[in-house]
């Protein structure tokens, strides 16, 4: 299950937003939860250890949250779509990444270059290592309107959202956990 809400909050309280998305999603499920039932991973992913068929994730920006509920490990990101930075795109892109980004129209070039990120961002919290995973092993492409990369066991979706004003990623491990 998916929750995603396009909405905005003020900065110092997204992180409270997407907890609550968490609450919704799990209260479908007939769970109630507070933080304090939540631990933490080796690298900071969240489980419930009461919950252990249950698999989570949660991501929030400026005007965006995202949460999925699985049976399977998961991830998810969500990011608004603004002017990229080349630097951070030079140390956690490939070179077919770049390429990608900079030979895209000048109007298409922040939307890839989010597209991207939030692929790479659904995936290092899938697996649970967040950014100690070097990011370039991460490799991401698109052909004709799919989504392209050489990583197995998990399969990816992308979403845009209010015209392309957001991007939402999620990342699923193909196996049953």
């Amino acid at each position: 299950m998916i929750i995603i809400s396009i909405k905005d909050v003020p900065k110092a309280e997204q992180h409270g937003h997407a907890w609550e998305l968490l609450r919704q999603c799990l209260k479908r499920r007939g769970i109630a939860f507070s933080e304090e039932d939540i631990l933490k991973g080796e690298y900071g992913k969240p489980y419930l250890p009461a919950h252990p068929e249950i698999r989570f994730n949660i991501s929030h920006a400026d005007g965006i949250a995202a949460c999925i509920v699985s049976e399977r490990e998961c991830g998810i990101d969500c990011e608004p779509v603004r002017q990229y930075r080349p630097n951070v795109m030079r140390r956690a892109f490939s070179e077919r990444e770049i390429s990608l980004v900079e030979n895209a129209a000048d109007g298409e070039k922040d939307l890839i270059f989010f597209r991207l990120w939030t692929l790479k961002e659904a995936y290092i919290k899938a697996i649970g290592m967040g950014l100690s995973f070097p990011l370039r092993e991460a490799e991401f492409g698109f052909c004709n309107g799919r989504i392209t990369t050489e990583i197995q066991g998990y399969s990816f979706r992308q979403y845009t959202a209010k015209n392309g004003e957001y991007v939402i990623s999620v990342c699923e491990n193909v196996n049953k956990m």
